[in-house]
């Protein structure tokens, strides 16, 4: 925009510049001939008297004194074919002035001056003078040249006063840039310092507007998930209570462990929506290890569905680059869909291995397939909420990743979890 605007006043500039000074030009050439002119001229006309009157020796003495004191060559014609001053043939120009009739006329050596001079008794006299083009264009080429420079310095000085203009527009619009980029990364607390023309620092103060309102929002969207979560406290008190006054033992310890998995999610959740910050440092997670423990606590429930379930995991670690209470909740809503979406008794197969730089976690069942719009956030088949889906893409791409969905070889869905390494 700072250089569109320097061009733009550049043109303009220069435009202006030649409108005036090229007819300034012409017009101080115009005068400089029409100087040396009128001073030739004047010079000729002083000779009338004495060629009028005089005699000849007298004419031919104040010719070559004029000749001599104006450089340029001035010749006395009398009507006897004398010729007095500088040496030269009768031409038109003077054939016509011998009728009486004074004239100018352009020839390829100068500028022409005749004078016809009567009152002789012999006739009428004439004379003539030449202006040659060096005197009608002397000085002219140093007024052009002051022109040229003067036109320069017009148009460098309004370069000058266009960038300057030009910066008081560009910096606060690339203050505007520079704070939206950052409250697209999440740095709610960026603010722009109004400057610039009034419209750019009514722009600047609405964004500052939008910014706090985005913040109060997720102030409000994040206590009222941090409520909604607490309330859940309740409800799974009385599952604990239950749970210990299960008669067998087992049961019992099964139960209080699930009650206690639960209720630590619902403390991350609380956790992550009231205190959300960037993460520090490196976020690092071992991929098999989380996989192997969620698969292990979805494997009681597929027991008592009769659900076969097959595990290949590669040998670990495999480090990648999302936050372990993601990825197990990326892994539970992957496996969840299969129970939610297949009848009991369906096999599902969960593997995973690296994949170029990735790591891939994939989970395919022997069901009826799945949608492929069901990754968009609150879409399901079975009337639940929609969200495992998104949940497990967010994880992925955060992570550099993807979610891929398909079917599998023989029928069945397929899903593919690309998950990528930590970041420096």
């Amino acid at each position: 925009m700072r250089a569109r605007l320097a061009l733009l006043v550049a043109a303009v500039s220069v435009l202006i510049v030649i409108a005036f000074l090229v007819p300034l030009a012409l017009l101080l050439r115009t005068a400089a001939e029409d100087r040396a002119t009128v001073r030739a001229t004047a010079d000729a006309q002083s000779l009338a008297t004495v060629v009028g009157t005089a005699d000849a020796d007298t004419i031919r003495l104040t010719v070559e004194q004029l000749v001599a004191e104006s450089g340029r060559p001035v010749s006395v014609f009398l009507p006897d074919g004398t010729v007095f001053g500088s040496p030269a043939s009768p031409t038109p120009a003077v054939q016509l002035a011998g009728r009486g009739q004074s004239l100018t006329a352009d020839t390829s050596d100068g500028r022409e001056v005749v004078i016809a001079v009567q009152g002789r008794t012999d006739g009428t006299a004439v004379i003539r003078t030449v202006v040659p083009y060096a005197e009608m264009t002397a000085g002219v080429g140093r007024a052009w040249l002051v022109l040229a420079l003067l036109g320069v310095v017009l148009v460098v000085i309004g370069l000058a006063m266009a960038d300057r203009l030009a910066r008081t527009l560009v910096r606060p619009i690339g203050e505007l840039s520079a704070v939206s980029h950052r409250l697209a990364n999440a740095e709610l607390d960026a603010r722009v310092r109004p400057a610039g023309p009034a419209e750019l620092r009514e722009v600047g103060g609405a964004l500052n507007h939008l910014a706090g309102r985005i913040q109060e929002l997720l102030v409000q969207e994040r206590e009222q998930v941090a409520d909604l979560s607490h309330r859940l406290r309740t409800p799974l008190t009385a599952l604990r209570l239950e749970a210990e006054s299960l008669r067998d033992p087992q049961d019992a310890a099964r139960v209080t462990e699930a009650v206690d998995g639960l209720e630590r999610a619902v403390t991350g959740l609380i956790r992550q929506a009231r205190w959300r910050t960037p993460a520090d440092g490196v976020v690092v997670t071992d991929a098999v290890a989380t996989v192997a423990d969620r698969v292990a606590f979805w494997s009681v429930l597929a027991e008592d569905t009769g659900r076969a379930v097959e595990l290949d995991l590669a040998p670990g670690p495999l480090p990648v680059g999302v936050p372990g209470d993601e990825l197990a909740a990326a892994v539970d809503a992957l496996l969840g869909n299969v129970f939610a979406h297949t009848p009991d008794g369906t096999a599902f197969v969960v593997r995973l291995a690296p994949a170029d730089t990735h790591v891939a976690l994939t989970v395919a069942d022997q069901g009826p397939g799945i949608a492929a719009d069901s990754v968009r956030r609150g879409a399901s088949q079975a009337g639940s909420t929609g969200l495992g889906l998104d949940i497990a893409r967010r994880a992925a791409q955060a992570s550099g990743g993807r979610l891929e969905l398909g079917e599998r070889p023989g029928g069945g869905a397929q899903v593919v979890l690309l998950l990528g390494p930590p970041k420096d």
